[in-house]
């Protein structure tokens, strides 16, 4: 590859551009996918915005309040969340959203509904603004099982079923065009990543997991351990 060349690029593949490509190559489609995921750039490009102010906005320290997983929420927390929920119902394609923030899943109103369900951490990581790690956003869509009433089964499905998961990460570079074209998950990987501390409160398959990637019992190398206060996933 000629970095020198690809650094003075000019036809940037922004991925508001790539996906209204990727669109154009299906007749059927309606535009539906392209308006959700136009709008989960945009609150991306919102929450972008607010990590690079956080200082000066007042936007670091704690809310005064938990999420559902028993951690303090971050003034960030919060006001991103906030973002992504307005950004997603007002997409009008949207039914169910689950936010890792949120206790209960939120149904959107009948008149705004569409197809998609969307999970995400709105801004996963946010305990490390302070020492200047990388953060960022995790989504993932599913669509609706049937043209039914939604229900929380429409959102417990398996990672297979997703039709798009992406993380968007804000620190000192984000960017918004394409850098890896066709960039895939490999079957199987060399590193895992994981909080130890939590062992104790891991399910029966997460620990056996685990203690086989330490421990492989096919002869084959360990993996090795990666983890700076996040973790990815989208599936068990």
């Amino acid at each position: 590859m000629d970095h020198a060349a690809d650094a003075h690029r000019t036809d940037l593949m922004t991925i508001t551009r790539f996906v209204l490509n990727e669109q154009s190559k299906h007749s059927e489609s309606r535009g539906d996918f392209t308006i959700l995921l136009n709008h989960i750039v945009l609150g991306c490009k919102f929450v972008c915005s607010a990590v690079n102010k956080a200082g000066l906005a007042k936007l670091v320290g704690l809310a005064g309040e938990t999420n559902i997983q028993g951690e303090e929420q971050k003034k960030l927390d919060v006001l991103s969340n906030d973002v992504f929920i307005k950004a997603l119902v007002s997409s009008g394609r949207t039914s169910i959203l689950v936010s890792e923030e949120d206790e209960e899943a939120t149904f959107v109103e009948p008149s705004k509904r569409g197809r998609y369900c969307v999970v995400f951490d709105p801004l996963d990581g946010s305990s490390n603004i302070d020492c200047g790690v990388s953060i960022g956003t995790i989504f993932g869509i599913y669509m609706l099982k049937d043209s039914h009433q939604p229900t929380l089964d429409d959102v417990l499905q398996p990672g297979k079923n997703m039709l798009a998961a992406g993380y968007c990460m804000y620190g000192s570079s984000c960017t918004f065009i394409l850098t890896h074209p066709g960039i895939k998950i490999p079957k199987k990987g060399k590193i895992y990543s994981v909080n130890e501390g939590n062992a104790k409160n891991w399910d029966g398959p997460t620990a056996k997991y685990v203690e086989n990637c330490k421990f492989p019992k096919d002869g084959s190398s360990p993996k090795s351990l990666r983890y700076i206060g996040r973790y990815y996933a989208f599936s068990t």
